[in-house]
């Protein structure tokens, strides 16, 4: 789709590039309301170079989605003042590129914690109580009442005991789950408050039932999940991930399945998205996986585009961004910010 609200198609104050706006919808309006111009381009990068970086040229602020935006693309938007990117990940951007240029990058932080922690536990009860098989039997006429888990006084495993880490933890307890977090950054406030233990990393693998991941994805934590750690783990466990794909070696984890080393794995996010058609995950029993959704209901989505229009108005009319993930880009500043 590509559509420019308002001006000439190829001159756009903001660039939106987040799949789940669209053009007249309340992100566009509020933007629109505040005097800028607006371009839809949700398929950025699959355009031709040069229309691209025609695109690009203009833009004052981008609101980005999952889809990569790179040091050549941030290189090409000159005017280029803020970069939103609509979530709490921010892989997708290249932020080096944007810290030398001196450019904010900025997420929705809290926009869709609950929703996320939802959708783990969506993903839990899915898998604890076999509910795909089950469905997959009863359409193809098997009554199979298959036997699932209970939640309650089983551990649930956490690693990254933020933002969503904490709101998947206050559900646990409601289910009656024991506990275990690791994060490099530990609140042990918040830990005692809610009867969290602190383990190691090694240490929640090992000792819990199922496992959820809530961390970042950057060079110390790619892979993080290897064959290594999977062995650490229960044989009947089950591990979560509605952080990033690459956090887990989906090959190890294939075999880990496969071979009974664990349970099985209920997948949000991958190492490629969209996830190709032939992959393994898909056709391996014990795997269940969904299409990046998790922070994806009505009220995330709503709430993540309001809070990336606010801070695009706010740095174009001249005021301080907010949720910045590289505060260095103040020593890179230019003095002079094309208009």
């Amino acid at each position: 789709m590509t559509t420019a609200s308002t001006g000439d198609a190829r001159h756009a104050d903001v660039l939106i590039t987040t799949a789940f706006l669209a053009p007249g919808d309340e992100v566009d309006m509020l933007l629109r309301d505040a005097g800028f111009t607006t371009r839809h381009e949700p398929e950025l990068d699959a355009l031709p170079a040069e229309e691209r970086t025609a695109i690009l040229a203009d833009a004052r602020a981008i609101i980005a989605g999952t889809r990569p935006l790179g040091a050549d693309d941030l290189s090409a938007a000159a005017r280029l003042q803020v970069v939103v990117r609509t979530g709490v990940g921010y892989d997708s951007v290249d932020v080096d590129a944007a810290t030398r240029r001196g450019i904010p990058v900025c997420i929705t932080a809290g926009a869709n914690r609950q929703a996320v922690a939802e959708h783990v536990f969506a993903l839990l009860l899915a898998s604890a109580r076999r509910i795909p098989e089950n469905v997959r039997n009863l359409a193809d006429g098997r009554w199979n009442q298959l036997t699932g888990r209970e939640l309650r006084g089983a551990t649930l495993g956490i690693l990254g005991l933020g933002s969503i880490g904490k709101a998947v933890a206050t559900i646990a307890r409601g289910f009656g789950m024991r506990i275990a977090a690791y994060d490099p950054y530990f609140d042990e406030e918040f830990a005692a408050t809610h009867g969290i233990r602190r383990a190691t990393l090694d240490g929640v693998l090992a000792d819990s039932d199922f496992v959820t991941l809530h961390l970042f994805l950057d060079d110390s934590t790619r892979d993080l999940i290897d064959a290594e750690r999977l062995a650490l783990m229960k044989d009947d466990a089950i591990i979560v991930n509605t952080a990033r794909g690459g956090i887990i070696d989906e090959d190890a984890l294939v075999d880990a399945v496969q071979r009974g080393v664990i349970g099985g794995a209920a997948l949000d996010v991958f190492a490629q998205e969209p996830l190709p058609a032939d992959s393994p995950l898909l056709r391996t029993p014990g795997i269940l996986a969904t299409t990046h959704v998790a922070g994806a209901t009505r009220e995330a989505r709503g709430e993540s585009g309001r809070i990336a229009a606010a801070t695009v108005i706010a740095v174009l009319g001249g005021g301080e961004p907010q949720f910045v993930v590289n505060p260095d880009h103040r020593a890179h500043v230019s003095p002079e910010v094309p208009a």
